[in-house]
Order: structure tokens, then C-alpha cells, then sequence
């Protein structure tokens, strides 16, 4: 679920862009974003801390975009945003020893801390890969086709990614009762 509430401003951005151009859709992105920022923290009294990552990235090069009505800077927008989810992985796991793709899918997956280690660098890799693709597709293809590749390619990407560990990891999956018992443990 988490996942489509994820992909509501890649979608309005891309609706918006598709109806009314690419500063529209910008505009439509910052404020869908914030929206759900605030829909966060009243619903739930907290916010995700990648979608404040998401906020102020999208509000700062989407702002600079609508500033200087130049789509660069929001063609930069998902490379930074995976660069910057990258660096974190890494540097999390390699300089303080917090694996956070261990602590997203820890209660999914059992795997030894090796592992761990191996997901959490192919996640930083992929994003590496993405940031990269995203800046080629940007520079190197119409802006039609980069906001198709923005939502259709990279979300089937993710898709596949997600898919292939999983097959990958299975032999690790904790049994939905197993879950259930760990919870009412605690």
C-alpha cells in the first residue's frame, strides 16, 4: 500500500504533464507532495522520513525549475533523490553498522547478516544504476519520453528488482504465522 501512496506525485506529475506541460506538472508534484506530508502527520501523527527526503527535494529543484522556467533541474530531481538513497545505505552500513534495508525488511526475511550486507549494497547499486539511466534517458531522449520512463520505466524496474529478490531470498521468507507469534511476543 505504502507503494501507491508512493507513486501518487510521480502519477499527478505525469497526468499533469501529459494535460498541461511540464511547470504545471511540476507545480502539481511540490504541492501533492506537501500534501501528503501534511495528510501524514495528521493521519498518522508522524512522516515517513523518505517522503520529507522526497519533500524537500521535489520543493527545492521543482521551486528552481518554476523559478528559472527551466526543466533541468526537475530532470535532476530523481537522480538526486537515488544518489541520495544510495549514499545513505552505504554510509549507514559501512561507517555505523545500521543496515536499513535490514530494518525495513526485517520482519519479512531471516537471512545471515552477510546477506544483509549484499541486499543493502545491490539496493545502493540499483539506485547508483537508476540516478545514472534517469540523467541518460533526461538528456539523451525527448521530455515525453523521459516522463514515461520517469513513471513507467522506473516503476517496472523497481517492480522487477523487488521480484527478482524475492525469488532470490525466498528460502529466507518468515512464514506469515511466524510473524503473528514474534508479534504477540512482544
Amino acid at each position: 500500500m505504502k507503494f501507491l501512496f508512493d507513486l501518487i506525485p510521480v502519477i499527478l506529475f505525469f497526468v499533469g504533464f501529459k494535460l498541461y506541460g511540464i511547470f504545471t506538472a511540476t507545480a502539481i508534484a511540490i504541492a501533492v507532495t506537501i500534501a501528503l506530508i501534511i495528510y501524514s502527520k495528521i493521519r498518522h501523527g508522524v512522516v515517513d522520513k523518505m517522503l520529507l527526503v522526497n519533500g524537500a527535494i521535489i520543493s527545492v529543484l521543482g521551486g528552481i525549475t518554476l523559478l528559472l522556467h527551466d526543466k533541468t533541474y526537475i530532470m535532476w530531481k530523481p537522480t538526486v533523490l537515488y544518489w541520495l538513497l544510495a549514499s545513505i545505505l552505504l554510509v549507514s552500513n559501512l561507517f555505523f553498522k545500521k543496515n536499513f534495508i535490514q530494518q525495513m525488511m526485517g520482519k519479512m526475511l531471516n537471512p545471515p547478516v552477510a546477506i544483509w550486507n549484499k541486499l543493502n549494497l545491490a539496493w545502493a547499486v540499483f539506485f547508483i544504476l537508476l540516478g545514472f539511466l534517469n540523467l541518460y534517458v533526461a538528456f539523451h531522449f525527448s521530455l515525453d519520453s523521459w516522463v514515461n520512463f520517469k513513471l513507467f520505466g522506473v516503476t517496472s524496474m523497481m517492480f522487477i528488482f523487488v521480484i527478482a529478490q524475492t525469488l532470490l531470498l525466498r528460502k529466507y521468507l518468515i512464514e506469515p504465522v511466524e510473524i503473528e507469534s514474534a508479534e504477540e511476543d512482544n
